[in-house]
């Protein structure tokens, strides 16, 4: 595994390999010995593959050409199997600018969901860092790990994930004051809040990346009442793509609009209060406990994956994690 988490060199049997065909047509495959792509174009060999350069041209039974590269992480990302909804490729960006990442920085993740932020927090910490990851469903943890083992070949030796509560684990994992940075990406992430306000350091960021707008409400309110941090930010991320051909240039007819809410705040130092809370007296919640019932998941949308659709996700993944190994057992021999 290389330092940024991207395999470079030749295709090697277990790599992931995204192939471009006819129409612009994309397969993503995992590069296995005796392994065909079939199309209704023709057949094309994996063992074409094998020893080529990233960037290369193909050609398969039928004559059409594939490009062959390796995917991007955000390629990687949107095409991995799933156990939960991923953060997206737009939204992790904003995560890792927001919350600050940095390399070297220790930083907890709650919940790990599929592992696609994981991976984006993996590269930005570099070796140096580390990563604490909390998942209270351990099927959930399985399809992350086996994510992330794909995208670099091994199990990150910086990443350790956390089966269990937020609330309950992260005292015995990380010492008061040693957390550098914290994300929540969960339900109800104000359940979460006094915890982390212990384990991060003076001046640390929590960011909260949420769905909804009660949601958002919600947190904010919780954060701001502890008086523990500095006055929670809020914000959304929308992306529209231009069409570029000629003289032919115009926004695309769609766009990834919402996805999700951030909301960041920073520790205080202790028995600090700043200015402006001051000159004027903390405002009571505009909730009541009564609200609280609202919050649940299936008013704010939450869509639970069946058990049967689980299983055959941890399965692929687990089988694609099987291929990484292989080919990063395979610059382990030829080193």
């Amino acid at each position: 595994m290389t330092d940024d988490l991207q395999p470079r060199g030749p295709f090697r049997y277990g790599d992931r390999v995204q192939l471009t065909g006819p129409k612009g047509r994309m397969h993503t495959i995992t590069l296995r010995d005796g392994g065909e792509l079939h199309t209704h174009h023709g057949v094309l060999r994996h063992g074409l593959l094998v020893g080529q350069p990233d960037g290369s041209v193909v050609t398969n039974s039928g004559g059409h050409e594939y490009l062959a590269l390796r995917p991007l992480l955000r390629d990687f990302v949107m095409s991995m199997p799933r156990g939960a909804a991923i953060v997206y490729p737009k939204d992790a960006a904003q995560i890792l600018a927001a919350a600050d990442i940095f390399p070297g920085a220790t930083v907890v993740e709650a919940g790990v969901g599929s592992g696609a932020l994981s991976l984006w927090l993996l590269r930005a910490i570099g070796g140096e860092g580390r990563l604490l990851s909390f998942e209270r469903r351990p099927e959930f943890a399985e399809v992350a790990e086996a994510n992330v083992t794909t995208f670099t070949g091994s199990r990150p030796e910086n990443w350790d994930v956390v089966v269990g509560d937020l609330v309950d684990s992260l005292p015995d994992a990380a010492a008061p004051g040693s957390v550098d940075r914290v994300v929540l990406d969960m339900l109800a992430p104000w359940e979460c809040i006094d915890a982390v306000a212990d384990a991060l350091v003076p001046g640390g960021v929590v960011l909260c990346y949420i769905a909804t707008a009660t949601q958002l409400s919600r947190v904010a309110e919780y954060i701001r009442g502890t008086g523990l941090f500095t006055d929670p930010d809020a914000s959304e991320t929308m992306i529209r793509g231009w069409h570029v051909e000629g003289l032919a240039v115009r926004p695309d007819h769609r766009m990834v609009a919402h996805t999700g809410f951030l909301v960041t705040a920073r520790r205080l130092a202790p028995g600090a209060v700043p200015p402006d809370v001051r000159k004027r007296a903390l405002k009571k919640p505009s909730y009541a406990d009564v609200d609280v019932d609202l919050w649940t998941p299936g008013a704010v949308g939450d869509r639970e994956i069946t058990d049967k659709n689980l299983r055959k996700r941890l399965r692929e993944a687990q089988r694609a994690a099987d291929g990484a190994r292989t080919a990063a057992s395979g610059d382990d021999e030829s080193a």
